[in-house]
């Protein structure tokens, strides 16, 4: 018999997740999404202090912005990928472009969220990384038109 929903949202709100953004606006939305369903462990404004954190933590999960200052959200995973580090990545930018998709999911990345669809995608596309599956949210031009 598998769980019941009460397990599984028990369970996904005690994953530990970290988010990443520059900016403060985006950083304190992503942060209030995540803390309805998630543990955030940790809030960083850049890659140096995201990496930082991720190891020092070791979350299950990592929220990050791919355009950052000091290192970018795709030289941080790569470096956690040359740490062996197992943390699960979904990347947030507001790149809409295949090029950036690939490049994130080539440096370890789980997951692409747009942050045209934040709120409407973080939380699918983390349940679905959890899950062990890949997610990339859509693009604006992938909307269907009335």
């Amino acid at each position: 018999m598998g769980p019941t929903n009460a397990q599984e949202r028990a369970s996904t709100s005690q994953t530990r997740v970290i988010a990443v953004d520059d900016h403060a606006a985006i950083l304190s939305a992503i942060a209030k999404l995540l803390r309805k369903s998630f543990n955030v462990v940790a809030l960083a404004s850049n890659g140096v202090a995201a990496l930082d954190a991720i190891l020092r933590l070791e979350p299950d999960l990592v929220v990050l912005d791919i355009s950052m200052p000091g290192l970018s959200g795709i030289e941080v995973a790569l470096e956690l990928r040359k740490r062996s580090n197992k943390v699960k990545i979904v990347f947030l930018s507001t790149h809409e472009d295949s090029g950036f998709v690939r490049a994130c999911l080539a440096a370890g990345g789980q997951g692409y969220v747009t942050k045209k669809f934040l709120s409407s995608d973080l939380i699918p596309t983390i349940d679905a990384v959890l899950a062990g599956h890949v997610f990339v949210s859509r693009f604006p031009s992938q909307q269907d038109v009335p």
